[in-house]
């Protein structure tokens, strides 16, 4: 790996050693610059998780990729950065039931700095921006919105604030995202669960195309043939509004060159189906 290509490619200059406020950076930088897409599977190919396969895609060709990809190529870079580095399986918590798929359904790291823990995702689309302490259960107030990390039992639960209507008045909800355990894995694990979201009707990357970026005021995203802006309203991200049109192929084709900086070589194929809701797993 060439460290200073790809910390150009995020957009980052200057020293950047292992500290906190390095990792604060490059995770941020990361997340504005790689797009969190899955493309690959639209135009005919197979996503491949080999090391330099996925650097010569995201640094070299200015791809994105889903967890998999960003995470992993971003887990290899922390370490060659000089931090420690922990490979962490998490399960993601179905939209339509509520239930948790498998383990390996996402990859996701820790960071061990000083004696503290740090968790860092580039590769959940609209997660958390800035590293989040392991260390305490208290929100974290960001700029696209509050998380913390719950634990229960063996687990530990991410989660989003949201606000719900209660008789009128606004109330304080807490979404779970994805729950995960602090066993060091290998990324050879997450091989079979990849293979499983480019292929199959209960995967929502199998299901639908998309392409999507934060942005400092939002998050812009191509989901199918539909352009989605979101523009944020307030300081912590709790509200937002939505804009959506839909878009021909050749809007596309030009969207996903100018905002994305991603030039396809193969027809793409776009696509938002209805999921299969998969079997109930715990």
């Amino acid at each position: 790996m060439d460290v200073q290509k790809y910390l150009a490619r995020i957009g980052c200059s200057g020293p950047c050693p292992p500290t906190l406020e390095t990792l604060r950076y490059v995770h941020l930088n990361h997340l504005m610059t790689v797009p969190f897409e899955n493309l690959t599977i639209h135009i005919g190919e197979r996503v491949r998780l080999e090391l330099p396969l996925l650097y010569e895609k995201i640094v070299v060709l200015r791809r994105g990729g889903f967890c998999f990809e960003n995470n992993g190529l971003f887990s290899w870079l922390l370490s060659q950065m000089g931090f420690d580095v922990t490979i962490l399986s998490a399960q993601v918590r179905n939209r339509f039931t509520g239930a948790y798929g498998p383990p390996f359904d996402h990859f996701i790291m820790m960071v061990k700095l000083d004696g503290h823990r740090w968790l860092c995702d580039v590769g959940f689309g609209s997660g958390f921006q800035l590293p989040l302490s392991l260390e305490t259960d208290s929100p974290h107030v960001q700029s696209h919105g509050a998380y913390r990390l719950r634990s229960q039992g063996n687990f530990i639960f991410m989660e989003v604030k949201s606000e719900t209507e209660v008789s009128g008045v606004g109330e304080e909800c807490w979404t779970e995202q994805y729950k995960f355990t602090l066993e060091p894995r290998d990324r050879d694990e997450f091989r079979a669960m990849c293979d499983y979201h480019q292929s199959s009707a209960s995967s929502i990357f199998f299901c639908t195309s998309l392409c999507s970026l934060l942005l400092p005021t939002g998050r812009i995203t191509i989901m199918g043939c539909r352009l989605i802006i979101t523009s944020l309203s307030s300081v912590d991200g709790q509200q937002a509004t939505k804009t959506t049109r839909d878009l021909s192929d050749e809007e596309i084709t030009e969207l996903l060159r100018e905002k994305f900086g991603i030039v396809l070589h193969f027809p793409l194929t776009p696509k938002d189906v209805e999921i299969v809701p998969p079997p109930v797993t715990y």
